[in-house]
């Protein structure tokens, strides 16, 4: 059995490679059930959510993930999202990997939003604009940058210390980022819009999407929360990593359905069908699109797939 550490872990999941991994399983015969979704009490802070998600490639590997967001945690110093992964033979159950559920969900989510993109943004991508200083923001802005010729990057968040600290994070990573002190001048500016945060209220405005922005939701993951104004989703051409989730789960497109914006029907695609071809992607310069991403449990076996098998052929072992 292979334990990864969260060092480990990022080391065996290059965003290229991931990236293709995520398409493959998008179109791979696998199985994702319900995942289950609990509500954690934490007196006198917000409420945490356990998150237990399997996935199987039918007699190859099974998997699930176990994952923490303690919302609280960011008072503290300390990452939002814990959790591990427990990777099996789909054959016969016996246990392969462990891996560091924290770096796998954190870089996982960030080459799906990359895999999308490849799709709606447009391919001459040279402004994104960052909202969110969390753990996510990083691979973010890592990922769309190694599937678009990316320039400059914008960040913003709600303290100018951990906005700061972000933009020298991703500059040390060879990223041309700054300070963003306005969101709306960002929004207007950028080519790509990502947000990564655990907003409850609306953080970009329709009215200041340009023609031809594409949207990236990914934090956000509550009917509760949502990160975008009902205009941002009447405006743009909208796409979810699974429907199922999305309309479950995903306040930007959940709100927006209730208040009449869109219907169910007004989403175009899945990751699924984008990367199969059976829906259409961006199809003019001009388009606003948006993608809105709450997690699938196909995205988890993926790069633990990938992770238990470039550290096994690393350290001669076979890969069952």
């Amino acid at each position: 059995m292979i334990v990864l550490n969260a060092a480990e872990t990022a080391a065996a999941l290059p965003w290229d490679s991931l990236i293709k991994a995520l398409e493959a399983m998008f179109v791979a015969p696998s199985v994702m059930p319900v995942r289950h979704h609990h509500d954690i009490q934490v007196p006198g802070e917000p409420t945490a959510t356990l998150l237990l998600m399997p996935a199987w490639l039918p007699g190859e590997y099974a998997g699930v993930k176990l994952v923490s967001v303690y919302p609280g945690n960011g008072s503290r110093g300390l990452p939002a999202v814990n959790g591990s992964y427990m990777l099996t033979s789909g054959s016969t159950g016996e246990l392969l990997a462990v891996v560091d559920g924290g770096e796998l969900t954190a870089r996982r989510t960030a080459a799906a939003s990359a895999l999308a993109s490849q799709y709606l943004a447009r391919p001459d991508s040279e402004t994104m604009m960052m909202i969110g200083t969390g753990r996510l923001s990083l691979n973010l802005m890592q990922a769309h940058a190694s599937v678009h010729p990316l320039r400059r990057f914008l960040v913003w968040g709600r303290s100018e210390e951990k906005v700061e600290h972000t933009a020298r994070m991703a500059r040390s990573l060879g990223l041309d980022a700054e300070r963003c002190p306005d969101i709306e001048t960002g929004v207007r500016s950028a080519d790509i819009v990502s947000c990564a945060t655990l907003s409850e209220e609306p953080l970009v405005q329709g009215a200041w999407l340009q023609p031809g922005c594409h949207v990236d939701l990914v934090g956000a993951f509550k009917p509760s929360m949502r990160e975008s104004d009902d205009e941002v989703i009447r405006r743009a051409k909208v796409y979810v990593d699974t429907r199922a989730g999305a309309l479950s789960e995903a306040g930007d497109i959940v709100q927006a359905i209730k208040n009449g914006v869109i219907n169910e029907a007004s989403i175009i695609g899945e990751l699924s069908e984008l990367v199969a071809g059976r829906v259409p992607g961006r199809s003019e310069r001009s388009d606003i699109t948006l993608f809105k991403s709450v997690g699938a449990a196909i995205e988890d076996l993926a790069a633990a797939i990938l992770a238990y098998e470039s550290t096994s052929s690393l350290h001669g072992i076979k890969a069952t």
